[in-house]
């Protein structure tokens, strides 16, 4: 089968790999697209030691199952696969099991044609969904769980939120914030391209980080990057009781105020992945058109996602790059 395969630092190549074999549970399923991720991009760049080259990259995947109960249906793939009988799943929190793994990690992902994935994994979409808007699922099922994770502590009446960064998470959990019922909602980008766009298609105000922090404080403060820099700024931004949700995974720098925490009551709040729960909702609120890529996404055919990923590198590409297989 064709694949793109990570197989150096900054560098991928487009070629012939041998077709998945699925393994007790699993199922293949025949890839239609495939999103990049930041953390394909983190890994693309040399900075994740679980994923060693030569790799097949890619989670964020849609496409018809093979074979098993969804047999000829079009389906989501939830990469993230987990020990169904350990005591996070029992309790609905399968994200936080000890064996978590993703394909595209240790296992090859989904830059293919095909991959094997549990079936327990697939997720049925909506006829009048297209592949293009599902393939959106998995990152939004991310903000999905890091909003809900924010609003739970905070509430949305009268409650004031920023977003760090204006990437696909940073503005697809702008969205599920506005969806939600949070009204007052600001977010941090630094391009001036970007924030035209993220004005047009997000509920949120953007502004530019680097002209400074907003002039109040706000209750929750959503981390979509996950650096040193946005590390501070969450707990400069933050008011008193207020709340911090990290979603990012740029570093592992310095950054947090623990003093401020401590002394001003701040929740600090790691948000990863999502359960099972988060992804369908994610599904449901694309379906229902809540979420669209239109205006902030485009559509590539896989032969040429190696210029994809030097694009988002040199802050080419708009937020999204969906792979077409």
């Amino acid at each position: 089968m064709k694949a793109l395969v990570y197989t150096d630092t900054m560098k991928t190549e487009f070629r012939d790999e041998a077709a998945p074999v699925a393994g007790d549970g699993e199922v293949i399923v025949d890839l239609t697209h495939c999103g990049i991720c930041g953390s394909d991009m983190h890994a693309w760049h040399g900075h994740d030691e679980r994923r060693i080259p030569p790799l097949i990259l890619g989670h964020e995947a849609v496409g018809i199952a093979r074979s098993g109960k969804y047999a000829g249906q079009r389906v989501a793939l939830n990469p993230l696969m987990t020990d169904p009988t350990c005591e996070f799943s029992l309790s609905g929190n399968e994200h936080l099991s000890p064996s978590r793994e993703l394909i595209g990690m240790r296992v090859p992902g989904a830059f293919a044609e095909a991959v094997a994935i549990r079936e327990t994994n697939l997720f049925p979409i909506p006829d009048h969904l297209s592949f293009d808007e599902a393939a959106l699922a998995e990152p939004l099922a991310v903000c999905v769980h890091a909003a809900k994770l924010g609003i739970t502590r905070t509430g949305t009446d009268n409650i004031s939120a920023v977003v760090l960064g204006g990437g696909a998470i940073g503005l697809l959990t702008a969205i599920v914030l506005g969806h939600y019922g949070i009204k007052t909602i600001q977010i941090a980008e630094t391009n001036a391209l970007r924030r035209a766009m993220l004005a047009e298609v997000t509920p949120a105000t953007p502004y530019n980080p680097l002209d400074g922090n907003p002039s109040e404080q706000v209750d929750l403060v959503l981390d979509c990057v996950g650096a040193g820099v946005t590390r501070k700024a969450s707990c400069e931004i933050v008011k008193p009781g207020g709340t911090i949700i990290h979603v990012g995974l740029q570093d592992n720098a310095e950054g947090i105020d623990t003093r401020r925490i401590t002394l001003q009551e701040i929740a600090y709040i790691g948000s990863y992945c999502y359960t099972n729960a988060d992804f369908q909702e994610a599904l449901n609120l694309l379906a229902d058109g809540h979420v669209s890529r239109k205006g902030w996404s485009e559509i590539r055919p896989l032969s040429e996602g190696g210029s994809g990923f030097d694009d988002i590198h040199n802050g080419k590409a708009v937020p999204k790059i969906i792979l077409e297989i």
